[in-house]
């Protein structure tokens, strides 16, 4: 990695005359595996709902499944037990470490030049990977998200709306970008986009982490709509308003690190 300027407007700049290269429509590189890394925490009565339709998903390309299980103590581990098969691998972390350091276990798993993030539960359906995969097919970026401010949506409950759309401005503001929706589970990158990024964030800081230090590296994010299918606490919804704050802390945080 380029170690880090003191101007950081500078490298802002020469970051986007490089991502108007490297992410123009011009650069259509070739790829050949997606990895698919899912952080798993007490999902028994979705993951292998959730699993079934990664499998049923038709994409041009080979998948390889990552299924981190973040200390399930619910039986999701025996249910992926049941799964594990060439295709999907299962990496287990006896204690509960959180989604990011799952995640961050997964990376270090994933063999394919393209990396997605999912959720174990329902709230996103794998039927909308073709969409978030187009961009980059046809090389017109290098990381999309999947927006669910821009598709169709039900049951997110207004404080997390709220939370997300001040996240999304605060991102904006801090790193000039224009971003609708950043805390996004459905991340897509080229691998390369995203080689050496350490992560540090062990819970939900994950997102704003990964979105600061891909916009840092000079990265446009393409955003695509997808559907969106919230649940509620009652139903196994783990982010708190609490996260929300972490959130917060980290976009300011890793504007001005040293690492990115």
């Amino acid at each position: 990695m380029t170690a880090p300027r003191d101007n950081d407007s500078d490298v802002a700049a020469e970051g986007d005359v490089a991502a108007g290269a490297a992410d123009g429509a011009s650069h259509r590189p070739t790829y050949s595996t997606l990895s698919v890394i899912m952080p798993v925490f007490n999902e028994r009565s979705t993951v292998a709902e959730i699993v079934r339709r990664m499998r049923a998903v038709e994409i041009p390309l080979v998948l390889q499944l990552v299924v981190v299980d973040d200390g399930s103590s619910d039986g999701s581990e025996k249910v992926l037990g049941a799964l594990e098969d060439s295709t999907v691998r299962v990496i287990t972390h006896h204690e509960n470490q959180g989604k990011g350091a799952a995640i961050r276990t997964g990376l270090a798993a994933a063999t394919g030049d393209l990396i997605l993030i999912q959720d174990a539960d329902l709230e996103y359906d794998p039927d909308d990977w073709p969409r978030l995969l187009d961009p980059i097919l046809k090389g017109k970026a290098r990381v999309v998200y999947g927006s669910r401010f821009t598709g169709e949506r039900k049951n997110m409950l207004p404080l997390h709306w709220f939370a997300n759309r001040m996240l999304s401005f605060t991102t904006n503001l801090l790193y000039r970008s224009t971003l609708s929706d950043m805390e996004t589970c459905y991340k897509l990158f080229d691998a390369k986009a995203i080689e050496g990024i350490t992560i540090v964030s062990n819970r939900f800081d994950f997102e704003p982490e990964i979105t600061a230090k891909v916009l840092r590296r000079g990265h446009r994010i393409y955003e695509v709509p997808i559907s969106y299918a919230g649940r509620e606490v009652d139903e196994g919804k783990k982010i708190t308003w609490r996260d929300g704050f972490s959130a917060l802390a980290a976009l300011v945080r890793f504007r001005f690190s040293k690492e990115f």
